[in-house]
């Protein structure tokens, strides 16, 4: 009974929830997809990357990060200097310590797909 009851107040104390999402392209923050796509720019595939932010919350009123998509999208681009993701995966998360008082909680976005790089006409 004592073990039911300490996995039920943990439980209550760390809570979370995710969701899931998917996406055909999607491009850095300073690029143009509309052009890039109407001029059908060939593209050379780079491989697979994955890239998050994340944004924190102490107190409920102390905010502090950046959990983005294009901040993400750009954190996993910037390892292999790509343009673009196709075939991407989007996952938003949310967690709360606490989360009847709202002491601390974070939101992270994270993404993972094929990374582009769009060759010169």
């Amino acid at each position: 009974m004592r073990g039911i009851i300490v996995l039920l107040l943990t439980a209550a104390l760390l809570i979370g929830c995710t969701s899931v999402g998917t996406l055909g392209i999607v491009t850095k923050s300073t690029g143009d997809p509309g052009a890039m796509l109407r001029n059908a720019q060939p593209y050379k595939e780079l491989g697979a990357v994955q890239g998050g932010a994340c944004r924190f919350f102490a107190l409920g009123v102390a905010p502090w990060g950046n959990a983005t998509l294009s901040t993400a999208v750009d954190n996993a681009l910037s390892n292999v200097g790509g343009d673009a993701l196709i075939n991407v995966t989007v996952s938003n998360s949310l967690y709360g310590f606490v989360p009847i008082y709202n002491i601390f909680t974070y939101t992270c976005t994270d993404v993972n797909g094929i990374a582009i790089k769009f060759e010169k006409n």
